[in-house]
């Protein structure tokens, strides 16, 4: 297998940098945003943003997160039992603006998941998606509002996102079979 760094360490700290920026830019302090990373690595890119932000406004925003495995549309074909993992959404989502994070935006089905799953808790005051990666190959029609970094890759490859909350490092790879 042939694999290509896409971004490391530095610059995925300066791109997730960029991002708390454009969070700010776009809404101001006034805390009706709410973080929501999808589980697991969404839920790491989220708390990092929300420390970031933090470090910028003296204060966090709220910051959930949200397993999606239950509203997956390819559970069934998916080997074994899926892992069922824990949300946890603070508070009331009905006068929030709601920012979901992601780590690699794809086809478009785990944020169409994750919309489905988030309504769960309520009708927020609105929905925005964030990605660190956005690769393309969309089979719905979902756009990120928020994007890291947007990569060009064909359908063979796959891109693998590593934080070092969970693998011991930061870096995006391209993989090619």
């Amino acid at each position: 297998m042939d694999t290509t760094p896409l971004l490391n360490e530095q610059e995925i700290a300066h791109t997730l940098n960029e991002l708390a920026a454009r969070i700010l830019e776009r809404h101001d302090e006034n805390g009706l945003v709410m973080l929501v990373g999808i589980q697991r690595r969404g839920a790491d890119i989220a708390g990092r943003l929300a420390r970031l932000i933090e470090a910028r406004v003296g204060r966090p925003p709220a910051l959930g997160t949200l397993d999606i495995n239950l509203y997956r549309d390819d559970w069934t074909s998916v080997e074994g039992k899926p892992h069922i993992g824990q949300s946890s959404i603070p508070g009331n989502v009905a006068d929030k603006v709601i920012i979901l994070v992601d780590d690699v935006l794809f086809s478009g089905r785990t944020a169409r998941a994750a919309l489905e799953a988030l309504l769960d808790y309520g009708r927020p005051k609105a929905v925005e998606l964030l990605v660190l990666i956005d690769r393309g190959h969309r089979e719905l029609p979902i756009q990120a509002d928020y994007v890291g970094r947007a990569v060009s890759t064909s359908l063979s490859e796959h891109v693998d996102v590593l934080l070092n909350e969970r693998d011991g490092k930061d870096a995006v790879l391209v993989s090619r079979a």
